[in-house]
């Protein structure tokens, strides 16, 4: 078995359609286990830093604009293929061309307010996780069984 931990990041456009507990429950059915999360209000100095890599891209500061204006719900999930079943489970980009079912068809409006965010490679899934949980902090493992149970 590969059991993998990933980050999901559940947007601020979740938080003013009402969808959270929609969206987590997404990954619950689907066997993929909430294993840390936290919900933050992120400022221009986060955004900024954990989106570095689309720097002087034109959705730049759109994109900024739109991670600090509400809250966000950054999730740590586990479980086996956890980063390619998330990224499935979580569809396209374009909610618009995203498959029937998936989390961004039902719940996302556009490319940019597409209601979550998943790590998309098991680098990108070490790095996103331990800017938001570091040093493991918060996120249980499934050896804590009496959590599992």
């Amino acid at each position: 078995m590969n059991f993998e931990k990933t980050l999901v990041i559940v947007k601020p456009d979740s938080f003013s359609n009402r969808n959270i507990g929609k969206v987590i429950s997404e990954f619950e059915v689907e066997n993929l286990r909430v294993i840390g999360a936290k919900m933050l209000l992120l400022n221009e100095e986060e955004a900024s830093e954990f989106y570095a890599e689309h720097l002087g891209k034109p959705f730049w500061e759109p994109l900024l604009d739109f991670m600090t204006s509400n809250p966000i719900l950054v999730l740590a999930i586990s479980g086996e293929n956890a980063i390619v079943r998330s990224r499935q489970l979580i569809g396209k980009t374009n909610p618009a061309i995203a498959d029937p079912g998936t989390i961004r068809r039902k719940y996302a409006s556009d490319n940019r307010h597409n209601a979550v965010h998943g790590s998309d490679s098991p680098e990108s899934a070490k790095r996103e996780l331990e800017f938001f949980f570091p040093d493991g902090e918060g996120i249980f493992s499934w050896e804590d069984k009496e959590y599992f149970l």
